[in-house]
């Protein structure tokens, strides 16, 4: 699986400080079908939740977006 970062995406991670080894970290041992996924997940380190936002095809794997959920998101 080949994972990328869209330019969008590596902007989010800098401006909320998300490091790109998080983001492989919660894409990695996921199995994806074709299509746009959204992923909500709980990281130790951030005050709120992490979504991410990928698109899959065939065997690529781009991240459009990233970015904390702010207050009143819950899981």
């Amino acid at each position: 699986m080949q994972i990328r970062f869209s330019r969008h995406a590596r902007r989010r991670a800098d401006l909320y400080k998300i490091p790109q080894s998080t983001i492989l970290a919660i894409l990695e041992g996921r199995v994806f079908r074709p299509g746009i996924h959204e992923i909500i997940e709980k990281v130790e380190g951030f005050k709120y939740p992490l979504k991410l936002v990928v698109a899959v095809e065939d065997d690529r794997v781009t991240v459009i977006t990233n970015y904390p959920l702010k207050k009143g998101r819950q899981l």
